[in-house]
């Protein structure tokens, strides 16, 4: 799974690394968890533009917003036939940038932290859907979630699974809204990033949501 993550890029690499045409100065954090609003990019025609989504996806269908508790993460094996992200797969595809991401492990002195980076230190993408909900008061939020799929490699000795890290030369046809074929999009859900990757134990600071501090991505 993944349930936090960090980003510290300055706006000239995420435009560099994500091909946006501009990008604001994200401040640096060092521990996003769900809940929290977290950067995304969409592609609005051949443009793509960095936006701030809710992370926990809210059906535009969901009674109430509370909804997004069960949905931070949607898996990749049966994100075509589950109502909460089918539709949303076909037509609302996102990449949202990350540094790293954390995952825990089971140990005999409690769970131990990890921090799960590319080996070459550049920010990566994750896959995500997003979704647009209204409340019936008017209350309207634009939210997202992070797609997972089976651990591979090194990552399997940690957890069972992992986000869907997408190449590159699959962000374009991720983000087409124009494509809508299954036997086109899932397989780019199972070509990812998985074989370069960095990990590497950190402080258990970094099991409280609220302590974010640039010492979370340090090794121990």
């Amino acid at each position: 799974m993944c349930g936090r993550f960090y980003l510290d890029v300055a706006a000239e690499e995420m435009i560099e690394y994500f091909g946006l045409s501009s990008a604001p100065q994200i401040t640096p954090h060092y521990n996003i968890a769900p809940s929290q609003q977290i950067a995304a990019i969409k592609s609005k025609g051949n443009i793509r533009e960095l936006v701030k989504l809710h992370w926990g996806l809210i059906p535009s269908w969901a009674k109430d917003k509370k909804f997004a508790y069960r949905t931070i993460n949607a898996r990749a094996e049966t994100i075509d036939s589950k109502p909460s992200y089918r539709t949303a797969f076909k037509h609302r595809r996102c990449l949202i940038p990350a540094s790293g991401y954390f995952e825990w492990k089971a140990t005999d002195q409690g769970k131990q932290p990890y921090c799960i980076t590319s080996d070459n230190g550049k920010p990566f993408a994750f896959a995500g859907l997003y979704e647009h909900w209204e409340s019936s008061q008017g209350e309207k939020i634009d939210s997202c979630t992070i797609v997972v799929t089976e651990a591979k490699g090194d990552i399997a000795t940690i957890h069972d699974r992992m986000p869907v890290i997408l190449s590159p030369d699959n962000y374009d046809a991720w983000l087409n809204k124009e494509t809508k074929d299954l036997e086109i999009l899932k397989p780019l859900l199972l070509s990812h990033e998985s074989d370069n990757l960095h990990l590497f134990p950190v402080s258990r600071n970094v099991n409280s949501p609220g302590n974010n501090s640039p010492d979370n991505v340090k090794p121990i």
